[in-house]
């Protein structure tokens, strides 16, 4: 275990895994939204460090809806020379005049809150939302669009399934408006899908499971967040469902090497499971949490599971090992602690 980790060691792995991806980019134009979120800074970070290691001529526009705001948390990533931050809404932002050799379009609202209390708005952000890019991508003919979607497309894995392959087609209920980030991730593959063929794209797809790691935060709706957040705080971990649920958890720069080989080197019109393939239910999640960083104390109170997916939410990752070469190299144990020092831990 590295006990000196920092963010650079990250960024600087990422970079020496990805060196083919570094020569395929050099002189790339890419427009990104979702540039500020967890997933974009990750991508913004790797991609500043690799033109500072090998002056790669990029320049990448990057949507956002709060320039000022992100400068506060990221400004050395606002002042790089190839980032370009251009402020709209990611339904009717307006078009650059600059033509864009890549998009990648990262934009979501993945809200648990959003997705509870109003299904339509996180329904017509990500399908209006998805259409913009893609008619930027229409008339800019870049010769790569990356989607971000969601392994959430596929639904609930039936009990039998424990890991979800690209091929299974899902077993959503269309009539529950709980499933309106999902059915609305499925509309954005179906647009790819369409646009790709009328106009000519090259459109490749990322399914994305759960993640951990720096930039995700931590008090929001996702249960390694919330259990790293108090296990830093000294309290003991409380699941306040049954701990049943089983989930996997894919480290951020083992998802930033995925990310930048799929861009470059994924097949043409293919979506790939991105996601660890090494489950661990709820309960044993809080466990490992204290164990690593905590006090070591957990408690399970039992409650009927209200989550959007009480089940397994696993990907298969045979497609992008066998295909790309990925693989995750970073263990949870270690995931947890990175995660909890670029928060502030201090480890005794």
């Amino acid at each position: 275990m590295n006990k000196t980790w920092s963010l650079a060691d990250d960024l600087e792995d990422v970079f020496q895994r990805s060196a083919s991806v570094w020569a395929e980019l050099r002189g790339a134009r890419i427009f990104l939204t979702g540039g500020t979120g967890f997933i974009g800074c990750w991508l913004l970070e790797t991609l500043r460090h690799a033109d500072l290691a090998l002056d790669l001529d990029i320049k990448v526009s990057i949507l956002t809806r709060d320039a000022g705001r992100f400068s506060q948390k990221a400004p050395h990533l606002v002042d790089h020379p190839s980032f370009e931050f251009i402020e709209g809404d990611i339904i009717d932002f307006a078009f650059p005049k600059e033509g864009y050799t890549h998009v990648i379009h990262a934009a979501t609202d993945a809200s648990a809150h959003l997705n509870e209390f109003e299904p339509d708005r996180m329904f017509d952000v990500i399908v209006a939302g998805t259409r913009r890019a893609l008619d930027l991508a229409a008339e800019k003919k870049p010769k790569r669009f990356l989607l971000l979607s969601s392994g959430a497309v596929y639904g609930q894995q039936p009990p039998e399934m424990h890991h979800a392959v690209e091929t299974f087609l899902g077993s959503l209920d269309c009539t529950n408006p709980r499933n309106a980030y999902a059915e609305g991730k499925r509309a954005a593959e179906m647009l790819s899908a369409i646009y790709g063929r009328k106009h000519d794209l090259d459109i490749v797809t990322a399914r994305i499971f759960t993640l951990l790691g720096p930039y995700m935060p931590l008090d929001t709706h996702f249960a390694a967040g919330n259990f790293i957040l108090d296990a830093m705080n000294g309290q003991g971990i409380v699941v306040k469902g049954n701990g049943r649920p089983r989930r996997s958890y894919l480290y951020a720069g083992d998802l930033a090497v995925w990310l930048w080989h799929i861009l470059v080197h994924g097949a043409k019109g293919r979506a790939y499971n991105v996601g660890s393939d090494e489950d661990i239910s709820i309960a044993e999640l809080a466990t490992c949490v204290s164990r690593t960083i905590g006090t070591g104390e957990t408690t399970v109170l039992g409650a009927n599971d209200t989550g959007w997916n009480a089940g397994r939410y696993v990907p298969d990752t045979t497609l992008v090992r066998t295909e790309l070469d990925l693989h995750a190299t970073v263990p949870l144990e270690e995931a947890i602690r990175r995660t909890a020092l670029w928060n502030g831990w201090h480890h005794a």
